[in-house]
């Protein structure tokens, strides 16, 4: 039995690790590393953007990712909290950063946002990235940013 949680403990070492590997590389605005950790043709969901929001993390994820880091280009994390439950990991994540370039129809007027995360990241059997869930208030995001 002993040996079953160890080998659990490493496995859920591991995906927290890549994790913590994920967010390093999206603060040094690195898209290549951070979709390195991933299977490129995982889904990924930004869920305040609904159906609009569903995509590939090859795709999808990696445009929205460069646009952030263009027009935020300060953009920076900070993990508050990581959980694991099964064969995912949960992190609650301060994101942050100011605004230099218009934003999906938010005119830049030069303010910060700081916005309360919520990542899920799924993982496959050679602990990739398969899936990210990822979820915020965004009428906070709009408010903070002068667009409401």
């Amino acid at each position: 039995m002993e040996t079953k949680n160890n080998v659990e403990s490493v496995v859920e070492l591991t995906r927290k690790g890549t994790c913590i590997e994920f967010f390093s590389a999206y603060q040094d605005l690195e898209i290549d590393r951070m979709i390195g950790l991933c299977d490129p043709n995982g889904e990924v969901w930004f869920k305040p953007l609904g159906d609009d929001g569903r995509g590939i993390i090859d795709g999808l994820g990696r445009t929205l990712w460069t646009l952030l880091m263009d027009c935020f280009p300060d953009i920076d994390n900070t993990i508050d909290t990581m959980e694991t439950e099964g064969d995912t990991v949960i992190c609650k994540v301060a994101i942050f950063g100011t605004q230099a370039k218009d934003f999906a129809g938010i005119p830049s007027k030069g303010l910060r946002f700081n916005s309360d995360h919520i990542f899920i990241f799924r993982f496959n059997e050679a602990d990739k990235i398969s899936g990210v869930t990822i979820d915020w208030n965004h009428e906070s995001f709009q408010r903070q940013l002068g667009a409401l």
